[in-house]
């Protein structure tokens, strides 16, 4: 069911002031944002898996007796293309624009296995698979809400963990560590629109995700907390039109960086980039719509990127792109 941003948003306001579980998928430009009554979530149109709250258990068995090798072939733009897109960004960086622009990307892509398979078979926080029309297995958390406290995790950094103290690296590297104190700079003043005492509680803890490569890698993030009145629920969809679009993944400052994006990028993000998530009457969880795949016309295109910054290297950025596209296979 599909509302003008406005009215989506009324709408759950109206879902938490009744204390009614639904869940929701909001897009990046909030064109065509859906929220679905818990008990009117058809697997047959959306399957999802948010920390544990899913709606599979009843067909998860049979995909792990089809678990299987999948393989997956990468066709990235070419490295002039990338660039062109990085000198934009970066004239805006220095004109002072933006301080901070996150740039995407779509590589073409073929595996040997449908989305729904893909869906089944990769570990993430937070997964969705959508009408067979994309699916996505994201690492990073939006917002969380239990008992009137919200946190937010920005994620922002990544180095291949296998490289000589890759920990280490990544916390000295001046570029990374500008660019993840301005997305935390960025998100607790986010946070402060609509919650108390907030609060920086972890800065710049690392987590390694594996891939389908071996490669794996170690992503940065950061933890910020605050505090909601006791009835945050009746003003949940408010809450969330304020806080998007999320922070790290578009960049600071927010209105300006999105006319720069738009400028800069050669296709439409859709739902890449968004958010998704789930009211359970009283709680609230929802991820960042980051490693994204999707079905086009002429095939599936995986959905990447990464910030920028006017320190950035342009072959070290078009690099992440490339070490983004991955798998993060599940153990059976």
């Amino acid at each position: 069911m599909k509302r003008t941003s406005f009215d989506f948003f009324e709408r759950l306001n109206q879902f938490g002031k009744t204390k009614t579980p639904f869940v929701f998928l909001i897009d990046f430009q909030q064109k065509m944002p859906i929220v679905f009554p818990l008990s009117e979530v058809k697997p047959n149109q959306l399957l999802f898996d948010f920390n544990g709250f899913r709606n599979t258990e009843s067909i998860q068995k049979f995909y792990r007796k089809k678990s299987t090798e999948i393989r997956l072939e990468k066709f990235p733009v070419s490295f002039s293309t990338y660039e062109k897109s990085f000198q934009i960004v970066q004239e805006h960086l220095r004109y002072g624009n933006s301080y901070l622009v996150n740039l995407t990307f779509p590589t073409s892509i073929k595996i040997n296995a449908d989305l729904k398979t893909i869906f089944h078979q990769t570990q993430a926080k937070y997964k969705v698979w959508f009408r067979g029309e994309w699916v996505c297995f994201s690492p990073e958390t939006f917002i969380q809400i239990r008992e009137n406290k919200i946190r937010t995790f920005p994620m922002k950094g990544t180095i291949k963990s296998s490289l000589p103290n890759a920990y280490e690296q990544i916390l000295k590297d001046t570029k990374e560590f500008a660019e993840h104190a301005t997305i935390v700079d960025l998100l607790r003043n986010d946070l402060s629109q609509i919650a108390e005492n907030v609060r920086v509680k972890r800065f710049r803890y690392g987590d390694e995700i594996s891939t389908d490569s071996g490669e794996n890698l170690l992503q940065i993030s950061s933890e910020i907390t605050g505090k909601l009145s006791s009835n945050y629920a009746e003003d949940i969809g408010t809450i969330l039109q304020k806080l998007l679009p999320a922070g790290s993944i578009s960049g600071a400052p927010k209105p300006k960086t999105m006319t720069i994006i738009e400028e800069a990028e050669i296709y439409e993000r859709g739902f890449y980039t968004g958010i998704a998530g789930y009211f359970d009457g009283k709680n609230l969880d929802t991820g960042v719509l980051i490693r994204f795949i999707e079905k086009t016309p002429d095939g599936l295109i995986f959905k990447s990127g990464g910030g920028i910054t006017a320190q950035s290297d342009v072959r070290k950025e078009y690099q992440e792109l490339l070490d983004k596209v991955y798998l993060p296979f599940k153990k059976y």
